[in-house]
């Protein structure tokens, strides 16, 4: 078994900057009308800033696999070229198309050789489980490197024309032309973006790296009913009629692919289970929360921070705000890339150290799935 260093941090963001007040000039208001959960859900989460790969008109500049590519791309320079890479793993919830695979579509941007692939699914931990494959690669020598990728691009997903048939919908039922709150909601939540790590068996002559302790993922979809979805809906037993049990019509009607989120249970349960899921993670390694240095918690608005920090002291794990780092207010909730975006600004900042241990932190609200690295600077 090798040590697993993280070399190298990468990313891509799309155009400029959108501010607050600008996102309805991308995104469109529904059958015209300005939103009514925008200015509510800004408030709470805190975002002042965010990327989308759209043009001031709408109209798409980037895909989800080549912001995935530019990324990686930056990865590479005189010391790591693309012809070195051995494993090539990629995740994300939102890929450009069903098939083929989001990894196979980022490499044949990258044209460089035959290599191993691999896709991850999932929300927000699809990019952590694209890390602990390659982690996992590497640790055991069967390659010795790998680049892995946390991406979205799902400003397309949220333009008002792909709600525009369910508003005309309601209407002609003589009711409220208004989408779902659970629906709206997410428009003002999430944006576009790509991050990407160097992993090798060996630390960077230059500069500082981060070891790779160890990874960890648990999933409550045992016990909890889906909180976040796309392609279908909820029944009122909980589970999900898919996409494919609707008709064609009903796409359209009923915003079938439309992002969701049911934001009473995300409320009831995405803490208590973060602060279980934490204990656990650093229980079976044997880690004191005293003995962190920096903690990166991927949260989906600053509405969450004080209440974690809470819940988690309630189970005996001190981790204070000092103690955090974050980004979210100038990039937004990127999904699976949050994470990856937050430890690249991280190692630009100036503020690590040898020695310094630092825990990776994701909750993932689609059936309640959390992930967790400790990482060491060396």
């Amino acid at each position: 078994m090798f040590d697993v260093y993280i070399t190298k941090t990468g990313k891509f963001l799309p155009n400029n900057p959108v501010s607050n007040d600008r996102m309805e000039d991308y995104l469109g208001r529904i059958n015209d009308a300005a939103s009514k959960a925008r200015r509510l859900v800004l408030k709470n989460n805190g975002i002042v800033s965010r990327h989308y790969a759209l043009d001031e008109a709408g109209n798409a500049t980037h895909n989800n696999a080549e912001m995935t590519a530019l990324a990686v791309q930056s990865l590479l320079d005189d010391r790591f070229s693309a012809t070195q890479m051995e494993l090539l793993s990629c995740g994300t919830s939102t890929p450009d198309s069903l098939l083929p695979s989001h990894a196979s579509m980022v490499h044949g941007l990258l044209r460089n050789k035959p290599m191993e692939l691999n896709s991850a699914s999932g929300i927000c931990c699809a990019g952590m489980s694209s890390m602990k494959y390659a982690f996992m690669s590497v640790k055991s020598g069967n390659s010795r490197n790998g680049i892995c990728t946390g991406s979205e691009r799902v400003s397309s997903w949220m333009k008002a024309e792909k709600y525009n048939a369910e508003a005309d919908h309601l209407a002609s039922l003589s009711q409220k032309p208004v989408v779902a709150f659970k629906k709206d909601f997410l428009r003002w939540m999430l944006s576009d973006g790509a991050g990407a790590l160097l992993l090798q068996n060996e630390p960077s002559s230059t500069g500082l790296s981060l070891r790779i302790e160890w990874i960890e993922t648990l999933s409550y979809a045992f016990e909890l009913e889906t909180c976040m979805y796309a392609g279908g809906d909820k029944r009122v037993d909980g589970s999900i009629k898919p996409w494919s049990d609707y008709s064609t019509e009903e796409w359209l009607t009923e915003s079938v692919f439309a992002i969701k989120q049911d934001t009473k249970l995300l409320d009831e349960f995405i803490l208590v289970k973060g602060a279980e899921s934490v204990e656990v993670a650093l229980g079976r390694h044997h880690v004191q929360a005293e003995s962190i240095d920096i903690l990166l918690p991927h949260i989906s608005s600053y509405y969450f921070a004080p209440g974690l920090e809470q819940t988690l002291l309630d189970r005996g794990i001190h981790l204070p705000r000092e103690k955090w780092f974050m980004n979210l207010d100038s990039v937004g909730n990127v999904g699976s890339a949050s994470i990856y975006l937050a430890l690249d600004a991280l190692m630009s900042s100036g503020k690590l150290k040898p020695g310094h241990r630092i825990l990776l932190s994701v909750p993932e609200s689609g059936r309640f799935t959390y992930a967790y690295a400790l990482l060491t600077v060396v």
